[in-house]
């Protein structure tokens, strides 16, 4: 099964000032601000939804094909991903942009300011999904994730008028978008992808509710937070997925990303929705566990332990034959 992921790709500059950022501002002068921070470290991540979700399947053995764009200063990123099992070649080089930036600065009281530059995101709704295709011999299923805007109804569109099953997925970018635009990224969707929240903002844009939703959209796939996943289907009982105890709570950034990760790379091994899931909410688990969403490291042995104690060996004997020989 040929998965393919669109989606952003990007590199996060998280910078800490030791200050406050309050006791900089003077209140008669902000109409005029004009401030310069001296941070005490930087660290770059790698980052957006299309390259974390792709690093997931990766660690996983699925090999996704990555769709989107980036700058000429993705080389290092790509090379990255490509020591980590994910398709690159899809990858959109932009000639006059940089790859997508989140530059942000916190203060000791966990104030942030940041900003986002979109940069070659923006260039993906130039990408052709026919000659990703047509390079690998066809796909199976496209997901298509936060990314720029008009790529992302580009891709769906392409997906509908070529009959290639795909899966919506708006994550952040479902602020910014109007009812039209959420109706025309979901109907027909074979999986729908949110949160709970999002779940619920979905309806009030589109004006849709649950059921009609779930009657244009082969399953309707929502994440719980702490409490798992719920899978749902018209005219069928939803399955609910629990998620593995976590042993901390490092970084919640990205453990999104991991779930689909996971869920994506159950369907590749078809191993039906409930175990799907269920790997889906145990690679969350090591996701949240990790500082960054790239960060993490698959082990097959410690994966396999914690799989079982949360969901029992027969769910185990289904997917332990699929995990890579790699992930020692």
């Amino acid at each position: 099964m040929r998965i393919a992921v669109t989606g952003s790709i990007a590199t996060d500059h998280l910078m800490t000032f030791p200050g406050r950022f309050a006791d900089q501002l003077v209140a008669d002068q902000l109409h005029t601000v004009s401030l310069s921070f001296l941070v005490d470290n930087l660290e770059v991540r790698r980052g957006g939804v299309g390259a974390n979700i792709c690093f997931g399947m990766g660690q996983l053995g699925t090999r996704p094909l990555l769709v989107g764009a980036a700058g000429q200063d993705f080389d290092e990123y790509r090379a990255w991903l490509d020591r980590h099992g994910v398709d690159t070649q899809s990858v959109r080089i932009s000639e006059v942009l940089h790859t997508a930036r989140f530059v942000c600065t916190t203060d000791a009281d966990h104030n942030q300011i940041g900003s986002f530059y979109a940069g070659a995101m923006s260039e993906a709704r130039q990408i052709e999904l026919k000659k990703v295709a047509d390079r690998v011999g066809g796909l199976d299923l496209v997901l298509i994730g936060a990314d720029d805007p008009e790529g992302m109804l580009r891709h769906t569109e392409e997906c509908r008028s070529r009959d290639i099953p795909f899966a919506a997925d708006f994550s952040q970018q479902i602020a910014r978008m109007d009812g039209e635009e959420i109706r025309t990224l979901l109907d027909g969707a074979t999986y729908l992808f949110s949160n709970e929240y999002e779940k619920g903002l979905i309806e009030s844009k589109t004006g849709w509710t649950d059921a009609e939703i779930l009657s244009r959209v082969g399953h309707r796939v929502t994440t719980l937070g702490k409490n798992g996943v719920r899978v749902e289907r018209a005219g069928e009982e939803p399955i609910v997925v629990g998620c593995p105890e976590e042993n901390a709570k490092a970084d919640p950034t990205g453990v999104g990303d991991a779930f689909r990760a996971g869920f994506l790379s159950g369907l590749v091994w078809g191993v039906g929705l409930e175990r799907a899931a269920q790997v889906g909410c145990m690679l969350a688990t090591l996701v949240i566990e990790t500082v960054g969403t790239q960060e993490y490291t698959l082990r097959r042995t410690h994966f396999m332990e914690r799989f079982t104690k949360q969901y029992g060996h027969d769910a185990a004997a289904e997917v332990q034959g699929h995990l890579p020989e790699t992930a020692a």
